[in-house]
């Protein structure tokens, strides 16, 4: 009887279509490659399209380096309405005539909305309020109310403007993780004193990593979608720099033991056995103290 095939592990980068939830693009996902074992660095609205990063198999240890990377948006802000949402989905709660406004009256408040500032989430945020999701509070009738939060706004720029009594502003916005961009519309609009909300949104990138080239997230094929899987070597050079083990090295992190660090090595790190990923490692002093291990493959060889 032929050995059955590996099974999958790596990282996924697909787009998500707009439409579907986060989870029906896991799900699709985990019928693609054959295993159950998938989760995700963050999730995008159902309203959103764009980039989703997908751990599979032992990779999903590497998510939780990387939640907390950079992103960028592309968005389109409509200017002369609000919503209870701060999106398109939402019941609209004021409007105002937007036709006076002008793309140059949009500088100095994105200027204010861009640096390190204190962010109001939107109230229909997955944040937990007492234990539950603002959004299911929200949805359950109650009045929510969120504190301000600091995020980073590296970019908020506007690429076109539309104008009108209902105008509209393309931005590209490149922030820290925890950024609203409903926000950033609902705080544009108030400063112009006219309202506004988010009709499209896009994530194009993470950290290091692109949408360009992702896979779309319901055309998964059914044969081979493991060749589209980054190795977790490779996922983690991305995103951390590199240790590189020789094999007693590679023995002792992989058995969950501390190894020697070398001159240069700092930081936390991924520590790489030839080409397969041993671990996610932190370098104190003259040691490397295992954070994140991944004990398969000849890094197991090597421990034994």
């Amino acid at each position: 009887m032929p050995d059955a095939p590996p099974a999958p592990d790596g990282i996924l980068l697909v787009d998500k279509p707009q439409g579907i939830t986060s989870h029906t693009a896991v799900s699709r996902a985990r019928r693609a490659l054959g295993t159950r074992k998938v989760g995700h660095a963050g999730t995008l609205d159902p309203m959103a399209t764009g980039l989703l990063i997908l751990g599979v198999g032992p990779s999903t240890r590497l998510l939780t380096h990387m939640v907390g990377l950079d992103k960028t948006y592309t968005a389109t802000i409509a200017l002369g309405a609000a919503t209870s949402t701060d999106d398109a989905e939402g019941d609209v709660t004021s409007t105002a005539d937007a036709s006076h406004l002008s793309g140059d009256d949009l500088a100095a408040p994105m200027a204010r909305l861009t640096g390190d500032i204190e962010q109001v989430p939107s109230s229909v945020s997955a944040i937990k309020v007492d234990g539950e999701r603002a959004y299911a509070r929200v949805r359950a009738g109650e009045q929510v109310e969120l504190r301000a939060r600091p995020v980073t706004v590296a970019r908020f720029e506007a690429l076109a403007f539309r104008p009108g009594p209902l105008a509209e502003v393309d931005v590209v916005v490149d922030c820290s993780s925890g950024t609203y961009i409903r926000a950033l519309a609902r705080d544009l609009g108030a400063a112009l004193g006219v309202g506004g909300h988010l009709t499209a949104l896009r994530r194009t990138r993470i950290g290091p990593f692109d949408v360009e080239g992702a896979p779309i997230a319901d055309a998964l094929p059914e044969q081979g979608a493991s060749a589209l899987l980054l190795t977790p070597a490779e996922a983690a050079s991305r995103i951390l720099p590199v240790a590189r083990l020789d094999d007693e090295r590679a023995a002792n992190l992989a058995s969950g033991r501390r190894t020697v660090a070398l001159e240069g090595e700092a930081g936390i790190v991924a520590a790489v056995h030839g080409d397969r990923l041993v671990g996610i490692a932190r370098i104190d002093g003259r040691r490397m103290l295992p954070v994140t291990n991944f004990p398969t493959g000849a890094a197991a060889e090597a421990a034994r």
